[in-house]
């Protein structure tokens, strides 16, 4: 392994280590990795081609899930193709200004992400709780709207993120202890005090983060609520089982999240290779898991790919 430092204020390239510590499993490491991928792809990929095909899925759940199939598929595509060139081919060096774009895209698609969890709760609170008002409060203007401010939201915030550390002197070490551009794996490199723009790289996160999810979590507990009040038995086993397979996928994305934005803040005695590893989770898992929960699981998708797979058999 090599270790690169120079004096040079302004480095042409940096220098991923990958997973700290784990180098010698990275080639293993990638498979699985690249796995979750090709299912995130294809299955995404899917879910905007059959909601496309089908005008009776032009509803709020399956525009929402459209929504966040499109994030999936940035958010994967921006660090996994990169992150299998480390690992099987050895490409350590990435470019500063390519570094900076993967940075923006991860930590805006990221929050993006959140919002389209929280839009999608919102939605199946409303369609539980308020049947007859789903119609009309989720009219195709109203989440035309909402996707608007969360990809508003998302680019705002971490828009500064690549301009700070672009001015930023670099005089210590070109080498990024991570597998990709991490905001704050990357302004650690810096000869100057970043303190300020740490806490508002934290704190930016933690807020919306934080947010997100209470409001997430407040809308499926009225949903459970709800689903609780039902009639039948069935319908409420069969409604629990979905909304418990949405919560798990909200948990892994939130938990991992969480886990890797704190660990900066307070986790100085958890090991890299853990903190790193789980870092790569709340990019990965949630784009494979998506399209499993939100589209195999759900009736009229699968309903519709089948029949698209029947009609090119015959």
């Amino acid at each position: 392994m090599r270790h690169l430092n120079t004096s040079r204020p302004s480095p042409v390239t940096f220098f991923l280590m990958g997973i700290p510590g784990l180098e010698h499993l990275h080639v293993w490491i990638g498979i699985p990795f690249c796995s979750m991928y090709v299912v995130a792809v294809v299955g995404n990929v899917t879910i905007l081609a059959v909601v496309r095909a089908e005008r009776s899925l032009h509803e709020p759940m399956f525009l929402f899930l459209c929504m966040l199939s499109v994030t999936d598929l940035v958010l994967s595509t921006s660090t996994l193709p990169r992150m299998l060139c480390l690992f099987w081919l050895g490409a350590h060096d990435i470019a500063v200004d390519a570094c900076l774009t993967q940075m923006f895209f991860i930590h805006s698609f990221t929050t993006m992400e959140s919002g389209f969890f929280l839009a999608m709760a919102i939605d199946r609170y409303v369609a539980i709780c308020h049947p007859l008002r789903h119609a009309t409060i989720l009219t195709h203007t109203h989440i035309a709207i909402i996707g608007i401010i969360v990809v508003v939201r998302g680019v705002a915030f971490f828009s500064p993120h690549p301009i700070l550390l672009k001015q930023l002197p670099y005089c210590r070490t070109r080498v990024i202890a991570h597998t990709y551009c991490e905001f704050m794996a990357v302004v650690k490199l810096a000869c100057t005090d970043t303190g300020t723009t740490k806490h508002y790289s934290l704190s930016v996160a933690s807020i919306i983060g934080s947010c997100d999810a209470i409001f997430t979590a407040i809308s499926y507990a009225f949903i459970l609520r709800s689903v609780f009040h039902l009639p039948s038995r069935e319908a409420s086993f069969k409604a629990l089982g979905t909304c418990g397979s949405h919560v798990c996928v909200i948990l892994v994305f939130y938990s991992t999240a969480g886990f890797s934005i704190f660990t900066h803040r307070f986790g100085k005695n958890v090991r890299p290779h853990i903190h790193i590893f789980i870092a790569n989770m709340y990019l990965l898992v949630p784009p494979f898991l998506n399209p499993i929960v939100y589209g195999v699981r759900t009736k009229k998708i699968r309903e519709h790919v089948v029949r698209a797979i029947r009609v090119k058999v015959t």
